[in-house]
């Protein structure tokens, strides 16, 4: 027979006789509109919420066990055999086999999987269809069958979590893939139902030893439920409840509410509370950091006590301290163990002991477990709490049944009555300062006394809690009915919805328990401070404020404190808003008070000034005497009739300053053409001006200007500037005339680059010659006349610039390939050098700028032979220029000047005329090159074609020495100098060949003059077969018996640059003519 009770009084509403043999098992639907029975009759019946049977089907053996998925209505029927699935949308039930005897069964949260306990202690998992997807084989195997199980409920898990009891006395926790989760929990009973509590927390077990026993999600055992007198074989949770309901052999039904008690400490900001009954959680409650303490076992009792923390387990109590003194440290480590089983109601710790409450019985124990002290009290101890002192001799505040409240020092073993009331202590708090004592009776009323005169101060109902503010000894606040309730000093109290238990209060924040939470209010102390502000007590209003106030708060305090006049208080308040305008107002109120200012009623009225009251400062200045003030006042807030009516006199500097002040507003009103009228007739002609001009009204400015006398040359000037930003160049030169200043005329024709006006300006003026001429040259510059400027840059003396432009000129012309033109600019360069050459420095700058425009010279007719399709150099002018720029090239290569050009011309030439030596070693040089690829097929063709060719060059090409008449190699490794006597060759301009030119020396004692004339004398007629050259001793060479096809001798000097016996002879023969 199936029963069904009432779980509110336990009576028996209906009997289900549906079954013929007995009933072995019950199971709901997770929505309760069904469940399910199995009986020793081998049969299944589904019933209704209403108790109506609806289906009904059978195994081949009894049933074990049935249980509903919990997310359809699908039932799981197990038997000795076999066990089958059935849901409403199957026509029949599905069967599987199995290989042992079912004993129990569950499925997972998700409804996904069944687990299977047997009695062959295998736990099988399958999935939906009653396929096998995991088995667990546990080692005690058939001596030990698994007789319950049960999934964990919790969403919190990241893992599926099955419990396994077994009857080898074993609890057991595996995942859904059959991994074992920790160690097996010995139990030493025989368990015979697991069920999960709430929502995964804890489990509750039952079984041989006759009792309903409470374990932590881990197997950890925390106590016992309720006692039996026969084994417990079933025990179930209600859902969603702390109900538990146990069944037993001898058919007793018992039905529990489990209620779990508060278990915490509180010191201060920190809050120390149990958690999952095993474990101890400590909350910084002002920065919500949490630090978890794992104790693995029951905590009983929590203190918390500065640095210290207690907790009690059942058969010792741990002493943890902090890491360090940072009051932000949550890091906790154990410093003693007292392990000892002790009984107490309370448990507080200090520095050195740990205090134990029993009834009426203090115990104070080092922690060492030493009983240093033991007190007994006459009547039951209510509260206990520590107030502070130095280590080792601190305070307990003790609180009895019979109303006295004690002050105990853990040093002194005689207590200390502070007083003694009619009525029983619930909850005590002492002030700050150790004056005021707030105590909350047996009938909620908190009463505050006077500890020195024990004279009762105030009290007030409806309180289960009180706290005194840690930060201000005049505030407290206590809760009760809902409400929470502040009061300040002795104003009326300031009441808020708050739920729960005050239990600190440290300046704007609350810490309040609510159920099994503790949280930080924080709440707004605004009301006490608008009492004390109310009678002007801007101080203690100040105080109450910094607890925590809102900015609104801040500025009413800050503005009533600065209308009382309390400067100091007003300061604070104003630097707690950030306004920096009021902050200015007291800086220089304070600061006129320190040169002996002490008119109040000036104060006030700077203060109703800046706080809009116009009209009440305007009184207060004229009470005071300081009309001008309150004229400077409404003039800078554009009340111009109310300052009119305000003047009393009519004195004109009055009216001026007035007429000033209103100009300044028609300018900010954007009235410009009325506030330069107005700025005229008050004589501000310099401010009128600049609105004219920023404007662009030329012709009031011209007027201006002309009526303007020259001696006013401040506003004349600023007058010309703005005719030249106008870009009236006229009229600014008019301006610059009248005043006389010639130098800022100059400029003026620069800057407009009226260069001929400022060239007749500098004839009659020549000391402004260099000021016209660098910007004339440079602007020349910037207009790509480079010459013009290079030229101008000289007349004003400025060499520098001058090389600078045609360095540059020099620079353009290499980068844009007009090499020709580089040649003439680094000629010009070099005898701008001479013409400016101090010192050797310069005559070698000279030299180089000669070579490189040489240089480029050349290499303007190579480059034109490369790149242009012909040319109009024949082939041994090409040969002759590309072979002295090769040996020009052999250290430094020119910017822009390319050697495979170079190389590449000289093959060339050298292969088509007979020097096929030289086209072999070109060639050779041009493979180390990287090649233009437009000439590398002939480049290849043509090295390939000079090796078919003899290994010499033609005699006809070889240059000879007109010094010593040596035969000199086409290639030279010592560049254009004769290979034996290392004299240079002198080239021809046109074709370069080498001339027949020789250098000499002039002996000591002849004159340039003289060796002019001689040179210039016809050469002497001899015989020819007798003519020779004849070398002085002397190193000089002489003209005895030479005879050269001459006609005519130059001689070329550098006058006064070079030394007077270094001269150079050029010959120049017919033939070459």
């Amino acid at each position: 027979m199936t029963c069904v009770y009432d779980t509110a009084d336990g009576t028996l509403i209906q009997p289900l006789k549906g079954h013929k043999d007995t009933v072995y098992c019950v199971a709901y639907a997770k929505d309760g509109k069904r469940f399910a029975s199995g009986s020793a009759d081998k049969s299944i019946i589904i019933w209704t919420s209403k108790l109506e049977g609806i289906l009904k089907y059978t195994h081949n053996d009894s049933i074990q066990c049935v249980a509903y998925n919990p997310v359809t209505h699908q039932l799981a029927s197990c038997s000795s055999g076999d066990f089958g699935l059935w849901s409403p949308e199957q026509k029949s039930v599905s069967k599987h086999k199995v290989s042992s005897k079912i004993t129990c069964c569950g499925w997972t949260n998700d409804g996904q999987y069944l687990a299977l306990g047997m009695m062959s202690g295998v736990v099988s998992i399958r999935n939906k269809n009653g396929e096998e997807k995991v088995k667990i084989e546990r080692p005690g195997g058939s001596s030990s069958p698994i007789w319950s199980i049960a999934w964990n409920p919790s969403k919190d898990e990241h893992h599926d979590i099955l419990a396994v009891a077994d009857w080898g006395q074993r609890l057991s926790f595996y995942q859904l893939s059959g991994k074992q989760i920790g160690k097996d929990r010995q139990l030493n009973f025989d368990p015979c139902c697991v069920s999960y509590f709430s929502k995964g927390e804890y489990i509750v077990m039952g079984g041989s030893d006759k009792q309903a026993s409470l374990y932590t999600k881990d197997g950890v055992r925390l106590g016992t439920i309720g006692e039996q007198n026969s084994w417990v074989w079933t025990c179930r949770v209600k859902p969603d409840s702390n109900y538990v309901v146990v069944g037993c052999q001898d058919g007793t039904i018992a039905f529990f509410q489990l209620i779990f008690s508060t278990v915490h400490g509180l010191y201060k900001d920190r809050y120390a509370y149990r958690d999952s009954m095993t474990d101890v959680i400590v909350q910084h409650l002002i920065t919500e950091q949490k630090v978890r303490i794992k104790c693995r076992e029951l905590v009983k009792k929590i203190a918390i006590y500065r640095s210290r923390l207690a907790i009690q387990l059942p058969e010792k109590i741990l002493i943890y301290e902090l890491y360090s003194d940072d009051s932000s440290d949550m890091h906790y480590r154990v410093k003693e163990k007292i392990c000892r089983r002790f009984e107490c109601n309370l448990l507080v710790v200090c520095s050195q002991h740990i205090i134990l409450c029993q009834e009426k019985r203090l115990q104070c124990l080092s922690f060492t477990s030493v009983k240093e002290k033991e007190w007994i009290m006459e009547s039951l101890i209510r509260y206990i709490k520590v107030i502070g002192g130095p280590p080792g001799r601190e305070g307990l505040l003790v609180g009895l049944k019979n109303g006295a409240i004690l002050k105990i020092f853990v040093d002194n073993p005689f207590p200390i009555t502070l007083l003694k009331q009619n009525t029983s202590v619930r909850c005590l708090d002492m002030s700050t300062s150790r004056s005021k004592l707030a105590v909350v009776d047996e009938h909620n009323t908190c009463l505050v006394y006077d500890i020195h005169t024990k004279e009762l101060l105030f009290q007030e109902p409806n309180a289960n809690s009180v706290a005194w503010n840690t930060q201000c000894e005049d505030m407290l606040c206590f809760s009760g009915s809902g409400y929470l309730n502040i009061k300040a000093s002795n104003f009326p109290v300031h009441q808020q919805k708050l739920q729960g238990f005050v239990v600190g209060y440290n300046g704007s924040k609350i810490f309040c328990l609510h159920v099994y939470s503790m949280a930080a209010v924080e709440v707004p102390q605004s009301a006490p401070m608008y009492q004390y502000l109310e009678r002007r007590m801007f101080k203690e209003a100040y105080q109450i404020a910094c607890l925590g106030v809102t900015d609104s708060d801040w500025r009413d305090l800050a503005t009533e404190a600065l209308e009382g006049l309390d400067f100091d208080t007003a300061k604070k308040a104003f630097i707690r808003v950030r306004d920096l305008r009021y902050l200015e107002l007291i800086n220089s109120i304070e600061e006129r008070k320190k040169r002996g200012e002490s008119n109040s009623e000036l104060f006030l009225a700077d203060v109703y000034a800046y706080q809009g009251k116009f009209h009440e400062a305007a009184k207060l200045y004229k009470r005071s005497g300081h009309d001008n003030r309150a004229l400077t006042m409404y003039t800078d807030l554009r009340m111009f009739e109310y300052a009119k009516d305000f003047l009393a006199s009519a004195d004109p500097k009055d009216t001026k300053l007035l007429m000033k002040k209103q100009a300044d507003w028609a300018k900010n009103s954007k009235e410009p053409r009325a506030a330069a009228d107005m700025y005229l007739t008050a004589g501000e002609n310099m401010k009128a001006i600049e609105i004219i001009g920023e404007h662009g009204w030329v012709d009031m400015l011209i007027d201006l200007a002309r009526k303007l006398d020259k001696a006013e040359r401040e506003p004349l000037a600023r007058c010309a500037e703005f005719f030249k930003k106008l870009d009236h160049h006229g009229y600014a030169a008019e301006t610059y005339s009248k005043m006389g200043d010639l130098k800022a005329l100059l400029q003026l024709h620069i800057e407009a680059r009226h260069w001929d006006e400022a060239f007749s300006l500098v004839e009659k003026h020549p000391q402004f010659k260099d000021d016209v001429y660098v910007p004339y040259a440079q602007w020349l510059a910037e207009n790509d006349r480079f010459e013009e400027a290079q030229k101008a840059f000289h007349k004003a003396g400025r060499q520098a610039e001058a090389v600078k432009v045609l360095e540059q000129l020099t620079h353009n012309a290499v980068v844009e390939s007009r090499f020709n033109d580089a040649s003439y600019y680094y000629w010009m360069l070099s005898m701008q050098c001479l013409d400016i050459a101090r010192g050797v420095c310069m005559l070698k700058k000279f030299h180089s700028f000669q070579h490189l425009a040489e240089l480029y010279h050349v290499y303007h007719s190579i480059h034109r032979y490369m790149v242009e399709p012909f040319s109009s150099n024949m082939p041994e002018t090409l040969f002759n220029l590309s072979r002295f720029l090769f040996h020009n090239l052999t250290k430094d290569i020119p910017l822009g000047i390319s050697k495979v050009y170079t190389l590449y011309a000289l093959a060339k030439q050298s292969k088509a005329l007979g020097a096929y030596k030289v086209a072999r070693h070109a060639f050779e040089k041009l493979q180390g090159l990287k090649i233009p690829a437009r000439f590398q097929e002939s480049m290849e063709l043509s090295c390939l074609t000079v090796r078919s060719k003899p290994y010499h060059d033609s005699e006809e090409l070889i240059p000879m020495c007109f010094r010593c008449s040596t035969n000199n190699p086409l290639l030279n490794n010592q560049g254009n100098v004769c290979v034996n006597c290392r004299q240079p060759f002198i080239f021809s301009a046109s074709s370069y060949e080498v001339l027949p030119l020789v250098q000499f020396y002039l002996e000591e004692g002849i004159t340039d003059e003289e060796a002019v004339s001689l040179i210039d004398l016809e050469v002497p007629r001899a015989d020819r077969k007798t003519a020779r050259w004849q070398e002085m001793s002397s190193g000089v060479c002489c003209f005895t018996h030479c005879f050269f096809y001459t006609s005519k001798m130059i001689c070329h000097r550098i006058k006064k640059k070079v030394p007077k016996t270094y001269l150079k002879v050029y010959n120049i023969s017919k033939e070459v003519e």
